[in-house]
């Protein structure tokens, strides 16, 4: 059967009318599927026995559930792994930061770009997630922050398991929910969604025109040196995400943050850095330079604090925004990049 979650209101409307029932009530019925993210029917309290009885013969729901949280001793951010009706794993973050908490989503379940300094591209690909499936990771973590760190979650990246952009249309119709009154009415500007850069994907999610924020995972602003640590990069490459980015920000108007993982020995030298400020002149841009995280079967190594220096101190020179990430639970593989569920469920 269907899961009602993939109806659209319009769709519930039409099927009431079938069914012989008011119309309007479609709108308490996405009430309770969005903003209460019921997991059964018969949850729907202020919809007839008789209506849920026929909705339940020709619609299920298939919600996502947590089995499974681990937390860091270090700096108190907790994954949780969530299992799915066909019971596969996706793992959720919760960083927590004073007042404010920031959830990482994923999109995919595993990734199929497979980033050489990344543990989830490791993993292999099993499928996209629904729109739903993201929505709901979204919604579990909101109630798991207000219940350990007593207030809602302050953001949200869509920087998890995945690549949202190769699943788009779940990913923005997941944003919509977040942010619209049927579902969490959380700002846009408080979501960012993270891409390695496909160029046509781009382009659409310009055309698109999203109020929310936009990081490019870029780790090398060198073609060749992107290429070896991102597949991706041969058929998207940097002087093609250049020209789209330029078309994004034009649709936009939208600061373009760039991820930069520091791979000492790779990507740290003074002319990376020469060739990182030379991309970011195209486009208002700001900088995230992340710590690395290491996995079991890494290649690379954490840069130096010299070598980050060095390298913030002259992209600073060039009067470009530039911070620099500590990495948050790394002592329970939730760091960036660690995300590749060690769990199995048995079918």
């Amino acid at each position: 059967m269907k899961d009602l979650k993939e109806l659209e209101l319009n769709e519930i409307s039409d099927y009431l009318l079938s069914i012989n029932e008011k119309p309007f009530r479609a709108k308490q019925i996405y009430k309770w599927l969005w903003n209460k993210n019921v997991s059964s029917i018969d949850q729907m309290t202020d919809i007839s026995i008789e209506t849920r009885e026929k909705i339940k013969e020709n619609f299920i729901l298939n919600p996502i559930k947590i089995i499974h949280s681990a937390e860091s001793k270090k700096d108190g951010s907790i994954k949780y792994a969530f299992s799915t009706f066909d019971n596969l794993i996706i793992e959720g973050v919760i960083i927590p930061d004073k007042d404010r908490a920031t959830a990482c989503i994923s999109t995919q379940v595993g990734c199929p770009l497979k980033c050489s300094f990344c543990a989830t591209g490791k993993m292999g690909f099993s499928r996209n997630l629904s729109t739903s499936e993201i929505y709901e990771q979204v919604f579990l973590l909101n109630e798991k922050s207000t219940e350990k760190f007593g207030h809602k979650l302050s953001n949200i990246v869509m920087m998890g398991m995945g690549e949202p952009l190769l699943n788009l249309k779940n990913t923005l119709k997941a944003v919509d929910f977040v942010t619209n009154n049927y579902g969490l009415a959380m700002s846009p500007d408080r979501i960012t969604i993270s891409t390695v850069g496909i160029v046509k994907q781009l382009i659409e999610l310009s055309d698109f025109k999203p109020k929310f924020n936009l990081a490019i995972s870029l780790h090398s602003a060198i073609n060749s040196k992107r290429s070896k640590i991102m597949p991706v990069n041969l058929s998207n490459p940097l002087p093609e995400l250049i020209n789209a980015l330029k078309y994004y920000y034009k649709k936009t108007e939208k600061r373009i943050s760039f991820e930069y993982l520091m791979l000492g020995g790779f990507n740290d030298s003074l002319d990376d850095a020469k060739a990182l400020a030379e991309f970011c002149k195209n486009f208002p841009s700001k900088i995230n330079l992340i710590e690395y995280n290491a996995t079991p079967s890494s290649q690379f190594k954490k840069s130096t604090q010299k070598e980050v220096y060095t390298f913030t101190e002259f992209l600073k020179s060039k009067n470009l925004i530039v911070t620099i990430r500590r990495s948050k639970g790394t002592d329970i593989d939730a760091a960036c990049g660690q995300l590749a569920s060690k769990m199995k469920l048995k079918k």
